[in-house]
């Protein structure tokens, strides 16, 4: 008990006295540490007789409780006093001028997806999602496209594998195929999304975004194809009527398949979309080909209808007047303050965002 005593009155005295706050943390570390005098004392108990273990135990106890509140309300009242030396030196200038705050945009790409999605919404259409990595059932065969097409070659597509099992989709159609897989028709959806070929100059990027849209069902035609299209861009350029027209083209995956042009006019050096004599190609569209729906166990026979692809980054650009693909995609924040969107500007339908 006499070392107990000992050590008690040492450190009480110790910590009584004037201290900053390492040499606290030094006499706490003497005290409680693994080699502390106190837990040296805890390891003794075991050693010492059963008659004697209970009242040592209590006396060490109250020691250490007695120490440990000392050294927490020392270390309380140097913090305290710490703060009030700093105060007391340190004053604060309130007329200096606020810091600015640097509120971020909101890209023209996702804001372009948000449009899109909001118009086919309003008629109809959910939005499908799928993974940018794909196999290649997915992206060529299911579509149709033959073992010899142009677009499975290595210059234009991303493979993953030596075997070209996988790679990145070069289109978001693959979205369509997983979503009539997995479902039974009807189907009408769109599929925004990134999408991957080898490409890269002043209107292409390795990496761009796109969107598809597919409706399946009894007796669609072209006709429904040519409404939902007029419609949409119409919408989406803000423009009460529209010059458009089909062109003949070819697509795997569609038959008949066509362009798509939209007229359009130069007037003070920008586009304007909807007048004019002049054409513009704007997306590619056609009716889905029986055999795309036989490959996902849809009977053409009692089934049919449209799909279309859109380029969302070029669309961007025709709306809001960008000449160079390539500027989506470089990161400079005084782009991105011009042509960007307030985020705090947003109405419930996403459209008509102010700059």
């Amino acid at each position: 008990m006499s070392d107990l005593k000992k050590i008690r009155d040492e450190f009480l005295s110790k910590l009584r006295s004037k201290l900053d706050l390492s040499q606290v943390n030094q006499l706490k570390t003497e005290l409680f540490g693994k080699d502390g005098l106190i837990t040296k004392q805890f390891k003794k108990i075991g050693s010492i007789s059963v008659s004697e273990r209970k009242k040592y135990a209590t006396e060490l106890n109250k020691i250490k409780d007695e120490l440990q509140n000392l050294i927490i309300s020392k270390i309380g009242e140097i913090e305290i006093s710490e703060v009030n030396e700093k105060l007391k030196k340190e004053k604060i200038d309130v007329s200096l001028p606020e810091r600015s705050i640097i509120r971020g945009k909101i890209h023209p790409v996702s804001q372009t997806i948000d449009e899109i999605s909001s118009i086919f919404s309003e008629i109809g259409f959910s939005v499908e999602e799928g993974p940018d990595v794909e196999n290649e059932f997915n992206n060529f065969t299911a579509l149709n496209t033959p073992d010899h097409h142009p677009a499975r070659d290595m210059h234009d597509t991303f493979y993953l594998d030596e075997k070209k099992q996988k790679l990145l989709r070069t289109h978001t159609s693959p979205v369509q195929i997983r979503t009539m897989i997995n479902n039974k028709p009807p189907f009408k959806i769109i599929a925004p999304g990134r999408t991957y070929r080898s490409d890269s100059d002043q209107t292409h990027a390795p990496m761009f975004h796109q969107v598809e849209g597919l409706h399946i069902d009894k007796e669609i035609n072209m006709g429904h194809l040519k409404g939902c299209l007029n419609y949409f861009i119409k919408e989406f350029f803000e423009v009460d009527k529209i010059k458009m027209r089909f062109r003949p083209s070819h697509f795997p995956f569609t038959e008949p398949s066509a362009e798509v042009d939209i007229g359009y006019k130069i007037k003070d050096g920008k586009i304007v979309i909807g007048e004019g004599d002049q054409w513009l190609e704007i997306l590619g569209c056609g009716m889905v080909h029986p055999n795309v729906l036989k490959n996902v166990r849809v009977d053409p026979a009692k089934y049919q209808g449209y799909a279309f692809g859109i380029g969302i980054d070029r669309l961007a650009m025709l709306k809001y007047g960008i000449n160079d693909l390539r500027a989506f995609f470089d990161c400079d924040y005084r782009w991105l303050n011009h042509f960007g969107f307030d985020p705090l500007d947003v109405p419930t339908n996403y459209r008509g965002l102010s700059r």
